[in-house]
Formats: C-alpha cells, structure tokens, sequence
C-alpha cells in the first residue's frame, strides 16, 4: 500500500512539474500568460457567483463557480502553450515531425521518408483520409521531392489516395500551427482494416530498401537500381 502512495505522489510531482515547465516556457513568449489565465479564473467565478446569489444558492453555485473557472484557465492555458510552443518551433527543421509525433491514434506517422542535402524534408501520415506527405523546407526544392515519392507509392499502393503539403506560410502552404487540423479535414474514404493494409504495405517497402544489398563505392557504369513490387 506505502509503495502505491509513493508512486501516486511521484507521479502527482511529476505532473506539477511538468506543468510549471511549460508555464516558464509559456511564459517566455506570451508574458502576460498568467495575467490572462488569473482574469478569465475571477471572471468566471464572478459572474456564477453573482448568479448564485441572485437565485438564493450562492454556496452551491460558488462551488461550482470554483470548479467551472478552474476548467476554464486549464483551456485557456493548454491553448495559449499550444501556440507559444508552435511559435517557437516555426521555421526549425524537423518542426513538422514533432507535430506528426502527437498525432492520436489513427494514425501511423514516419518521419524523414525522403530528404535531400539541403535538408530539405519529406514526412509520411497514413490514416483514413489515405497517404498524405508532409513537406518542409524550401517550397521549389521540395516539389521535386514530393513528385518523386508519389511515384513510388504509386507503384506500391496505387488504388489509396495520396495528399500532399507543404508546411510554411506563404501562398498554397498550411502553417505549422494548421498541420494537425488540416490532417484530420481530409475525407476518410478508408476502413481501419484498408489503413493497417496499406501501412504494412508502406513497411515492408521500406525494409526491402533498407536490406537491398547495394555496392560499395561508386556505381559501376550501366547499373540500374531494381523496380519495387508489383501489384
């Protein structure tokens, strides 16, 4: 029983702690973080009490005045670190990887699928919506890069639906901060069954590329690199 309490408590400091570091790194982009959180607590409270006391109850609406403003800061708060944590990944490599790494389940997320020496990045999501492929770096450079990998699923899994974006902000690019949302706008027009099917396909591409026996050094003259599978 004594050792259930100590791993109850160690995870309850675990949680706080967690907490108070995201505040401070919160706090670092939006100063007025606690300012805002503290307004939207007393005004909930505030005006559920008032109610109270307008209706002849103010204990049981204080009580749950209390709990309602609570709720309300813990949104408020997760929503405004969302933000401050989007704004401060925008414009690192590999910001669009750690977007894809808190999808929920439903989807299956690979990361780094394709690259080029300018770091130049192509990331892959299998869900009900299909194939889609997350491209970041520059918007002319990976263009290229996400022609080459349609071609590929093509010929591996060519009757699922393959969607493409290029994460930024400029025109036609979904920013960092709309990935997720844009992800799960996509119509599901696979079964879960369809979605483990393709994602197995997808994998076993990928193990027969990595095991692929290839020569050392520099590739003799007339050498083609062998086809995927065919369907």
């Amino acid at each position: 029983m004594a050792r259930k309490d100590t791993a109850e408590s160690s995870a309850n400091q675990g949680r706080l702690k967690q907490i108070a570091l995201t505040y401070k790194m919160t706090r670092r982009v939006d100063p007025r973080i606690g300012l805002v959180i503290g307004a939207v607590g007393i005004v909930v409270f505030g005006v559920l009490l008032a109610v109270g006391f307008l209706i002849g109850h103010p204990v049981y609406l204080g009580i749950f005045g209390f709990l309602v403003a609570v709720l309300a800061m813990a949104i408020i708060f997760g929503r405004r670190a969302e933000r401050a944590a989007f704004s401060q990944m925008e414009g690192q490599p590999g910001a669009a990887a750690a977007v894809l790494d808190q999808m929920k389940r439903g989807w299956t997320t690979t990361t780094a699928v394709a690259m080029n020496r300018s770091q130049d990045v192509v990331h892959r999501a299998v869900g009900k919506p299909g194939i889609v492929l997350i491209a970041e770096g520059n918007p002319n450079r990976v263009k290229s890069l996400l022609a080459a990998e349609k071609r590929k699923m093509a010929r591996v899994v060519s009757d699922v639906p393959v969607h493409d974006m290029i994460v930024g902000n400029g025109e036609g690019q979904v920013p960092l901060k709309k990935v997720r949302t844009t992800l799960l706008k996509y119509p599901r027009v696979l079964t879960g069954p369809q979605v483990t099917e393709t994602t197995d396909r997808l994998r076993a591409m990928g193990d027969m590329m990595k095991n692929m026996p290839l020569p050392k050094g520099p590739m003799p003259k007339g050498m083609r690199m062998p086809r995927g599978p065919r369907r």
